[in-house]
């Protein structure tokens, strides 16, 4: 039997990716929505090899919504328009065999095709071609999502608040470092890099939501947030896949 690994500390600090980034991208006007939920039923949705990560005795399920610009491939210069989108997506957190911790996207909003369809090829990543965008006014974000084909939707409103620091939570949930899909049968670890998360208590003002509930957690969004978050963004570059 091959030894299980210890699991990777959650560092505040990115370790650096191995050769050059294959793409890059920037997060800003980021909400971070997550809700406690027992780790049977996360693990189903895991790729093979990958379970769930706890903190705090339980795991989390997060809706999380920001604008995603500056997009570039394998040394591109940005991609104007389909490189720009609001994107809203469910996401849980893992840890392979290795010790390696990861983020496991279960779905994710755009509203650019062409990105969709690339992110699906290349990535293997669950998006969704889906009407989205980002409104800000009074000091409060709006995230809107809405398929364009079946169902699922998403209308979220959160209003920033005051910079925080040395929240184990919010460091949990934030400083995350892979990402775990599966391509060809075979679990696959996407590094990235990025400055640590600039992050402030939010406060959630409107909430709703079909996607969590189309990911397998029905009526988890009935009942408030157990975290809100918010940052102004990262710019993140991906690495290699391992």
């Amino acid at each position: 039997m091959t030894p299980i690994e210890p699991i990777e500390p959650i560092t505040p600090v990115a370790p650096q990716l191995d050769g050059r980034s294959v793409a890059s991208q920037r997060w800003s006007r980021v909400a971070f929505l997550h809700w406690r939920v027992d780790s049977s039923s996360v693990a189903p949705l895991l790729p093979a090899g990958v379970t769930p990560d706890e903190h705090d005795g339980s795991s989390w399920v997060g809706l999380i919504a920001f604008q995603l610009d500056r997009a570039t491939m394998l040394g591109s210069p940005p991609v104007p328009y389909f490189g720009d989108f609001a994107e809203v997506n469910v996401r849980l957190y893992g840890v392979d065999e290795r010790g390696r911790r990861g983020v496991v996207f279960v779905s994710l909003e755009a509203s650019r095709l062409a990105a969709v369809l690339a992110a699906r090829a290349v990535f293997s990543l669950p998006y969704f071609w889906s009407s989205t965008s980002l409104v800000e006014t009074g000091g409060e974000a709006t995230y809107r999502a809405r398929r364009h084909v079946g169902a699922g939707a998403s209308v979220l409103t959160v209003r920033p608040g005051a910079l925080i620091a040395g929240d184990s939570t919010a460091h949990f949930l934030s400083a995350r470092w892979a990402l775990f899909t599966t391509r060809f049968g075979r679990t696959v670890l996407l590094p990235n890099h990025h400055e640590p998360w600039p992050l402030r208590a939010a406060q959630l003002v409107h909430l709703d939501d079909s996607l969590v509930a189309l990911a397998g957690f029905p009526g988890l969004t009935d009942r408030m947030p157990d975290s809100v978050l918010y940052s102004d963004g990262v710019t993140t570059r991906f690495g290699k896949p391992r």
